[in-house]
């Protein structure tokens, strides 16, 4: 009996208990949303690419009647992290029937100009288009860059950006078929440095180039420093600088002697064939003469037989 009646009194109290739940729960979702709180999340630089207005205005379309029971969440939080410029969005309800929205916004790492189109690209090599309202300094980038090479492309700015010398030379990046350049701030040459890899390494190299030598001459000598080559730095003269003037026309003196060296050899060479086939023809002329050793015998026999006949002639004459 002690057993029942201790069924039937949690039996009444899980009823009781649930419909207390769902009476708070009914007038929890009826209570109108009294606050929306944006939070957006501090990044590593400052972006601007949707405001606390423009969120909230959201919110005001997801939930027009402003119930706290009308508001869908996953949904929000779906929309919220399909715009452009949004990289994450976390979105949640506290008792006092408070809305409460984190929002972090995506940091493009660099701006793209692709077959016509211009995007920013983040560090996850995430596209995301411009903003009509807001445009965020970045380094500029064009070529047709493969998005696999996005996020190593985006390492490589991030160093230019933390580096004083780096930052101070490089504007911007271009890519020529495979190769890559970083475009100058001063004297408009550029700087190829193939692929994106040992990137620390060319670096350092350009950075040698520049303290110990290319601070004394003048930056308008050059049209193109090229580092994608293994230990070595290979600079290309520009034609419209005066000084390079007596350097490139004995470049050119030096190139135009490459043909009369190279014809001079090839007639070297044909009359050095001319003489070896001369030398065969003569060798091939004297084998005719010579005679086997059963000729010569035979020869010498024909010419002493005649003088052995003559000797008896003689003899016989002497004796008539």
């Amino acid at each position: 009996m002690k057993k029942k009646f201790r069924i039937l009194k949690i039996l009444v109290t899980v009823i009781t208990f649930g419909f207390l739940l769902s009476f708070s729960l009914k007038r929890f979702n009826e209570k109108p949303m009294e606050k929306v709180s944006v939070k957006m999340t501090e990044t590593k630089e400052p972006v601007y690419f949707i405001d606390e207005k423009e969120v909230k205005e959201l919110v005001k379309k997801s939930n027009p009647t402003k119930k706290v029971g009308d508001i869908n969440i996953p949904e929000l939080e779906k929309k919220l992290n399909n715009l452009p410029g949004v990289d994450s969005a976390n979105v949640y309800l506290n008792l006092n029937g408070n809305l409460n929205l984190n929002i972090k916004q995506r940091v493009p790492a660099f701006r793209l100009t692709k077959n016509g189109e211009d995007f920013y690209v983040d560090e996850k090599g995430v596209e995301f288009p411009i903003s009509k309202n807001y445009s965020f300094p970045c380094m500029l980038v064009t070529g047709n860059v493969k998005k696999a090479e996005y996020v190593q492309l985006a390492e490589l700015i991030n160093k230019i950006n933390k580096d004083d010398f780096s930052r101070k030379y490089f504007i911007g990046v271009s890519k020529t078929k495979n190769d890559y350049n970083l475009l100058t701030s001063e004297g408009n040459f550029k700087v190829e440095i193939g692929d994106l890899e040992n990137i620390d390494l060319k670096v350092k190299g350009f950075k040698a180039f520049v303290n110990k030598y290319l601070i004394y001459q003048s930056p308008e000598k050059y049209t193109k420093v090229s580092l994608k080559y293994d230990n070595q730095i290979v600079t290309t003269l520009n034609p419209s600088f005066e000084e390079n003037d007596s350097i490139i026309s004995v470049g050119k003196k030096e190139l135009a002697k490459l043909p009369v060296i190279a014809e001079r050899k090839e007639k070297a060479e044909k009359k050095s064939s001319v003489s070896a086939s001369s030398a065969n023809t003569k060798k091939t002329a004297k084998k005719p003469v010579k005679n086997t050793v059963a000729e010569a015998k035979s020869e010498k026999k024909v010419a002493i037989t005649p003088e052995k006949t003559e000797t008896k002639r003689k003899a016989t004459v002497k004796v008539e």
